[in-house]
C-alpha cells in the first residue's frame, strides 16, 4: 500500500511537472558598450531595434556584427550614371547596399538582377530589401555564381551597368560559426557557400607540399610561404587534422618563430591574414570563377554599357586592370579606368576595410557582340 502510494505521489509529480510552463531563458547580457563576443552583440545584429547603438559603433571606424557597409558607394554610383528604365547587375549582392543605391536611381522603373552564392546571407538580404519595398521584377535576386553572367542574360537581356564588388562582406568575416575571422575560433571552412566543394580543413588533409607553396605565392605573395608550407605538411604528418582557424593559425605561428620577437607578432598576424585569403581563394576557386565572368561580361553588354569592379588584393587587380586593357586594345571597350579610384581618407576613416580596395571601370564600346 505505501509503494502504491508512492509511485501514485512520483507518477503526480512528473504530470504537474509536464504541465508546467517553461521558464523563459534570459537574453545574453549586453556586456559593456561594444562586447566582443558574436553571440552577445545582439544590439548589433538588430539594427532596426537599436539603431542608436550601431550608429555609435559606426562612428567609431567598425562595422556592426551582422552588417557589411558598402565600400567607394558614391565612386561607383557616379560613374555607373543609372537612368530610370535601364537594365542592370549587382554580380555580388552581399549585404545589398550597392544594390539598394543602384534601386534607388532606377526610380521604380528598369530592372536591377542581383547575384550570389551565399545560401545563409542572401535569403537575409532579400527580405531585408523587400522589406523596403524592392521586388520583383524590379529586384531580381538569383543565388548563383556571377561566372554565369551568360545564362542569366538569358533572362534579363543585355545589360546596360554592371558591378562586381570582390570583397567577403563583413556579416560572412565577423561571424565565427563561418570560419573567415582569425580573431576568433571557428570551423576551418573558408567556403563563400558551405554546400559546395570542399572546406579548408579537407584541402589541407591531402594537398601536396609543392601545391601548397604555389598557392601560398600566386594567390596572395605570401613572404613566407616556404616555412609556412612545410610546417603545415609537419603537423599533417603529425596528425593534425586543421579542424578550427585556432588551430592552423598556432602552426603558422609556429612556423614564423625564427624570426626576432621584436617583429614576430606584426608578422605572424599579417602571414595569417595572407595564408587564410590564398586557402579561401583556393577553395573557392576566386580566380577562375573572376576570369570567366571578365571572359563572358563583353558579350552580355549593350552598347556603350558601364561596368564598375572593386577588388581587394593584388591578385584581383591585376586580373581586372589587364582584361580591360585588352579589350580595350582590341577596340571591344572604348575606355577603361587609365588607373583605380581608391576610398577617400574619410571613408577609411570610418571604414578601415575600405584601405585595400581599388575600383577599375571600363564602358563598352558602340557594338553588341551577340
Amino acid at each position: 500500500m505505501i509503494f502504491d502510494r508512492i509511485i501514485f505521489g512520483c507518477n503526480l509529480l512528473i504530470l504537474n511537472m509536464d504541465n508546467q510552463e517553461p521558464k523563459p531563458s534570459r537574453r545574453i547580457r549586453y556586456k559593456g558598450n561594444y562586447p566582443k563576443n558574436f553571440q552577445e552583440k545582439y544590439k548589433e545584429l538588430q539594427p532596426e531595434k537599436y539603431a542608436d547603438d550601431v550608429t555609435k559603433v559606426m562612428l567609431k571606424g567598425k562595422t556592426p556584427a551582422g552588417m557589411h557597409r558598402s565600400i567607394c558607394v558614391k565612386e561607383i554610383i557616379d560613374f555607373l550614371d543609372i537612368k530610370p528604365g535601364q537594365v542592370g547587375l549587382d554580380a555580388t549582392l552581399g549585404y545589398g547596399g550597392h544594390s539598394l543605391e543602384m534601386l534607388k536611381c532606377l526610380n521604380g522603373k528598369g530592372a536591377l538582377y542581383a547575384t550570389d552564392v551565399d545560401p545563409i546571407e542572401l535569403p537575409k538580404t532579400k527580405e531585408r530589401l523587400a522589406g523596403l519595398g524592392f521586388v520583383e521584377p524590379h529586384l531580381n535576386i538569383r543565388r548563383m555564381n556571377f561566372s554565369q553572367v551568360d545564362v542569366l542574360a538569358q533572362e534579363s537581356g543585355l545589360l546596360q551597368f554592371v558591378l562586381a564588388d570582390l570583397g567577403v562582406s563583413s556579416m560572412q568575416i565577423d561571424n565565427p560559426a563561418r570560419g573567415f575571422s582569425l580573431k576568433v575560433d571557428g570551423p576551418l571552412d573558408l567556403r563563400l557557400n558551405p554546400k559546395n566543394g570542399i572546406s579548408a580543413s579537407q584541402l589541407l588533409q591531402t594537398i601536396s607540399l609543392e601545391k601548397l607553396y604555389e598557392i601560398l605565392v600566386l594567390h596572395s605573395d605570401e613572404v613566407y610561404a616556404e616555412p609556412i608550407a612545410l610546417a603545415i605538411i609537419a603537423a599533417r604528418d603529425r596528425g593534425e587534422t586543421f579542424l578550427t582557424t585556432g588551430a592552423l593559425r598556432e602552426i603558422i605561428k609556429e612556423a614564423l618563430v625564427f624570426l626576432p620577437k621584436t617583429e614576430r607578432i606584426e608578422a605572424v598576424k599579417k602571414a595569417c591574414t595572407r595564408s587564410f585569403q590564398a586557402l579561401r581563394i583556393e577553395v573557392n576557386n576566386e580566380f577562375g570563377v573572376l576570369e570567366s565572368f571578365l571572359e563572358k561580361l563583353p558579350y552580355v553588354l549593350a552598347p556603350n554599357a558601364r561596368v564598375a569592379v572593386l577588388t581587394f588584393h593584388s591578385g584581383e587587380d591585376r586580373r581586372v586592370k589587364k582584361a580591360f586593357q585588352a579589350l580595350n586594345r582590341a577596340g571591344v571597350y572604348k575606355e577603361v579606368a587609365p588607373d583605380p579610384i581608391r576610398a577617400s581618407k574619410e571613408e577609411i576613416f570610418l571604414n578601415p576595410r575600405a584601405r585595400s580596395a581599388k575600383l577599375r571601370w571600363a564602358i563598352m564600346g558602340d557594338l553588341n557582340l551577340l
